[in-house]
């Protein structure tokens, strides 16, 4: 498929002439996907066969094993149905009135499989004048929780999915949502579950900027549409701070299928685990810039994962069965190769024709594209393992068992370069620490707490916190946290704002949960002190031992913020049983009730940007996640640390310029740190930086560059600490290959004094100079910056698989010495190295 399209010549050939005033994508990256929409057109105008079942005969899906007792009610019973909901939406016009949590019984929905429950659903969706596709951008003033007790809700027609929605189900008996047999996806939809339809002008949301959002516990039911007769489970263009978990996608298994189960064509993710398909031409049909997916489990499909195109896409945890080919990657061919490249490791395939197909070849176009990284793949009766682009097999497989420990292709520095190479490499070393007693990385899910009845809960507004974003919460959250652990409860943080003017403190022993992020908002002077910096949430304190839980909430800063430590990390857990922090996300900037929007902190391209000429009200975060010397066993999980380039409530989603110090800085000296599908943007220093610290595994890690860098430069207005151990920036600029390019941005990922750091997956982006995308624009010698990886000092065993760059002069730099230069590794709109090792 799409073998008449060659992407590079495409990109290149494509004027700039999209106004960038949102999250950043490539308008390149838009036309191509505009381009293979063609393609797929039959997934969006299904009509339905000839003579249909009607509505009012379909018979009620066959229960699976973990719904057959949903009509027994005590068995079924979740905490979320049963609590008193007390969400506050605290900026939106009528926060009195406007209802967060929404059960679709409320709503009209029967769940008994023979009501068409479609309207009923969509009501819970989309009442209280929420932000919908077409007529909304993007908003944070409408939040819902769309819940789902068990049952099967019968839907003729698609589901449309609204900004900053969880849809959540019944995690302890799924509900399921069947497509009846003459479903209809209106024009435009795509999907029983639709993220973003299609109007006039494309996508209606723009994808990079869909944010903070989730699917969660569904079993999607497509077995009554023939299999002629294309479908999709859920169609998902999608940006950061977005998952989908524990989903089950049936297919229909005839001959001759063409269902799929999640359709991604663009965007800049994301995150998804736990998910199963069954049957249908594609399990995942894909494309977006990066993602991160864990836990997946493929049966009976034509092809597992069919990959449109990427930038870096890693999966982990992944299971085929009985599916003619696992993972495909020729998308393009190997004249016009899509894919630019794929980390995929600790995961098994069973009875399956070809484990990886790929367009990858000695001559192929781009010269990076496809690179592959394979690490402990497990084969049993999979006779190729990877095919090229040849059609040859390049690995065989076994008809017996197998485990392929590391193989690749692509190019290496190790740590010099670069070398062509295809074939087996040494692995990534594992600590003890960082694995489970299989050999595998640890993962653990987000809890649900379904063991636990609505007793076991303690809500946060109960204990006299407010969350309306004007009240000083900072006693009354204390509070609640404290009592919660007192009482071996479980906190529930109702939707709001918190607004606290002292660090929060979260013991070891606390569980917490939010409400569709519920937001701690810091204020007033104890944070605004740059030569005194303050945690605003502090887990733990030096010393500390024990575990803490939590998830679904954000931390972010109103106004002047100078001395905000966003997240402080100093508790010690077991490496058997981590500290879990599962989508819990930083937000600096740009939405309603932080001060820090279009009004406040406009853009100043014009201006000559010095330390006494900036808008100081709009430097607010010193350090967003500060992993200190006496942490160890922390596992982030999707987590999306975000410094606004944009007003995400402006109509016109309007760039802005907040200042923000430093990103995630790990100097945690015994390690076992899990960073699973993270994202650090847009600070002044760097984003990732890791310091004195040791066993660390990161997948995927994306990384953008601030967009009005080098006005000012990563000088100002932060001035270098050394307790920070902060980059040293010597030179404004550099002259290379007759080139000027800025010397003294941000870097995305530095590395000192570290040791057994594995990166399965980094997309390290320089999208901007001043605002301006000339710099990063295909054959202009990516020069937004000059530096973006820097590994220095007494660095041992540091292995980054599969790195992509955007707008960087040199991809790889090691004590002052560039290693790597983005024309070796050219892969369409990004520079890809497969393999880089520091030995």
């Amino acid at each position: 498929m799409f073998s008449q399209i060659y992407w590079p010549a495409l990109l290149a050939a494509i004027p700039y002439t999209l106004a960038q005033h949102v999250h950043f994508e490539p308008p390149e990256v838009a036309a191509f996907t505009r381009s293979i929409l063609s393609e797929y057109s039959m997934y969006t105008a299904y009509a339905g066969p000839t003579g249909s079942i009607s509505i009012a005969t379909e018979p009620t899906a066959a229960p699976r094993a973990k719904i057959v007792a949903a009509a027994a009610a005590p068995s079924c019973g979740y905490w979320m149905e049963d609590i008193k909901h007390q969400g506050y939406a605290a900026f939106n016009p009528n926060p009195s009135n406007y209802t967060v949590f929404r059960n679709v019984k409320d709503f009209g929905a029967v769940g008994d499989g023979v009501t068409d429950d479609t309207a009923a659903i969509q009501l819970a969706i989309s009442s209280g004048g929420r932000c919908a596709p077409g007529s909304c951008a993007s908003s944070t003033v409408t939040p819902a929780v769309v819940y789902f007790p068990a049952g099967t809700y019968l839907i003729s027609a698609s589901i449309t999915d609204y900004y900053y929605t969880q849809m959540i189900g019944n995690p302890i008996c799924l509900p399921v949502i069947k497509a009846t047999a003459n479903f209809a996806a209106p024009p435009g939809n795509i999907g029983l579950i639709d993220g973003d339809p299609y109007g006039a002008n494309g996508l209606q949301f723009g994808a990079t900027n869909v944010f903070w959002r989730q699917i969660r516990n569904f079993i999607l039911d497509m077995t009554a549409i023939p299999a002629s007769g294309a479908a999709t489970g859920i169609h998902w263009p999608t940006g950061q701070a977005t998952s989908i978990q524990n989903v089950v996608f049936n297919m229909n298994q005839d001959n001759g299928t063409q269902h799929q189960g999640i359709f991604i064509e663009q965007g800049s993710g994301g995150f998804m685990n736990d998910l199963v398909f069954n049957g249908g031409l594609y399990g995942l049909n894909v494309g977006n810039q990066q993602f991160t997916m864990r836990n997946l489990t493929f049966n009976n499909a034509v092809t597992a994962i069919n990959q449109l195109w990427d930038w870096g896409w890693t999966y982990y945890g992944i299971t085929v069965n009985n599916c003619s080919v696992g993972l495909d990657m020729y998308s393009g061919g190997p004249t016009a190769l899509s894919v630019g490249s794929v980390t995929f490791f600790d995961s098994s395939f069973t009875d399956v024709g070809i484990a990886f197909r790929t367009g990858y070849t000695a001559t192929s176009q781009p010269p990076t594209a496809n690179s592959l990284i394979l690490e402990n793949i497990s084969l049993k009766r999979t006779p190729i393992a990877v095919q090229g682009g040849l059609n040859t097999t390049v690995l065989k497989g076994t008809p017996r068992t197998t485990l392929i420990t590391a193989w690749g292709e692509g190019h290496s520095y190790t740590p010099n370069g670069p070398n062509t190479f295809q074939g087996t490499i040494a692995p990534a070393p594992r600590p003890a620490g960082l694995i489970t007693t299989s050999g595998t990385y640890y993962q653990r899910s987000k809890p649900q707490y379904e063991q636990y009845p609505a007793s076991s809960f303690v809500s946060a507004r109960n204990q006299g916190a407010k969350g309306d974003g004007k009240t000083d919460d900072t006693k009354a959250l204390q509070k609640a946290i404290n009592n919660a652990l007192k009482n071996n409860k479980i906190l529930f943080v109702d939707h709001g704002d918190y607004l606290v003017t002292k660090t929060i403190y979260i013991p070891p022993g606390s569980r917490i949960v939010g409400e569709t992020y519920s937001v701690i908002l810091s204020s007033g002077k104890f944070f605004n002190n740059m030569k005194k910096p303050q945690p605003v949430v502090q887990i733990g304190k030096p010393g500390d031992q024990g575990v803490v839980e939590w998830s679904d909430m954000i931390v972010s800063t109103r106004a002047q913020q100078q001395g905000a430590i966003l997240f402080e990390y100093n508790i010690n857990s077991p490496t058997t049983t981590p500290t879990g922090v599962w989508d819990v996300h930083a937000r600096v900037g740009g939405f309603a009730g932080s001060n820090l929007q279009l009004a406040q902190c406009p853009t100043t391209p014009n201006t000559t940007v010095t330390s006494t000429r900036l808008v100081k009200k709009c430097i607010s975060d010193f350090l967003s996640v500060h992993i200190t010397p006496s942490a160890a066993g922390i596992y982030l999980e999707n987590n999306w640390i975000w410094v606004a380039d944009h007003d995400v409530e402006d109509p016109q989603l309007r760039q802005i310029t907040v200042y923000a110090g430093r990103g995630l800085l790990d100097e945690s000296t015994t390690g076992s740190i899990w960073l699973v599908g993270t994202s650090v943007e847009h600070h002044v220093k760097y984003e990732y930086q890791f310091v004195n610290t040791q066993n660390v595994f990161a997948g995927q890690i994306q990384t953008e560059t601030a967009y009005y860098q080098p006005n000012p430069n990563a000088k100002i207005p932060f001035p270098y600490s050394g307790r920070y151990f902060d980059p040293k920036f010597t030179q404004d600029t550099v002259t290379a290959d007759g080139f000027t390019i800025p010397a003294a941005d941000g870097w995305g990922l530095r590395i000192v004094d570290s040791s057994i750091i594995s990166i399965y997956g980094a997309g390290l982006y320089s999208f901007f100079n001043n605002y301006s995308t000339t710099c990063s624009n295909q054959g202009n010698g990516e020069v937004c910056q000059n530096r973006i990886f820097s590994l220095e000092g007494d660095s041992k065993a540091i292995t980054v698989y599969n790195e992509n760059t955007v707008g960087t002069h040199f991809m790889v730099t090691i004590d002052g010495e560039d290693v790597a230069s983005y024309e070796d590794n050219l892969d369409g709109f990004v520079d890809t190295i497969a393999l880089f090792r520091s030995e």
